[in-house]
């Protein structure tokens, strides 16, 4: 049996009521999704938080999985990028997109240099220290590989105001990363 049919296997079991079926599932995707929550999070405490938020409601949706739209994994990725969004939208952080002046062009380049030098405990560290709006800017953008049109409708903000918080983030990072003696270029 392959991963997804024993994924869908798995499901079917949770939508038939058996506890220890989620459990299982919880195990198994619970390091990738807090992983996910820690990059959107200020802090350890807010991405546990995220991540209760996003177990619940992937099991209040399970049964509208469906998996000849795709793999369960992206699935589950992306209903937590959504918890985690809109935990930030109750916050201030739309505050700090709405008040930018400064509108800049940023080329359409994904390309991160640092991420492919950076451990993981590193890179999640760094992204953390990033303001609320920069943060959730680059993780859509550069980690979830959302477009800026895509970026503009979730967080209801203007292409350019995408653009210039990403081109903002990267410039964030690269500061910080500079400071910490790496020579990184974003």
């Amino acid at each position: 049996m392959n991963q997804e049919s024993s994924i869908n296997h798995l499901i079917l079991e949770i939508l038939g009521g058996n506890k220890s079926s989620f459990d299982v599932l919880y195990a198994k995707y619970r390091k990738m999704i807090f992983l996910v929550c820690l990059r959107y999070a200020k802090n350890r405490q807010e991405a546990e938080d995220f991540l209760q938020d996003s177990f619940i409601q992937i099991f209040r949706n399970l049964d509208k999985y469906n998996a000849s739209k795709g793999p369960f994994e992206p699935w589950i990725k992306k209903l937590t990028v959504n918890i985690c969004l809109q935990h930030l939208r109750k916050t201030s952080f739309k505050f700090l997109l709405s008040n930018l002046t400064e509108i800049m062009y940023l080329p359409d380049n994904n390309g991160f240099n640092a991420i492919d030098n950076l451990s993981l405990q590193e890179l999640t560290s760094t992204i953390q220290k990033l303001p609320a709006g920069y943060r959730t800017v680059f993780n859509l953008y550069v980690l979830d590989g959302f477009t800026h049109k895509e970026i503009a409708e979730i967080l209801e903000i203007s292409e350019n105001t995408s653009k210039t918080q990403l081109f903002k983030a990267r410039k964030f990072l690269q500061r910080m990363l500079v400071g910490n003696g790496m020579e990184y270029s974003l």
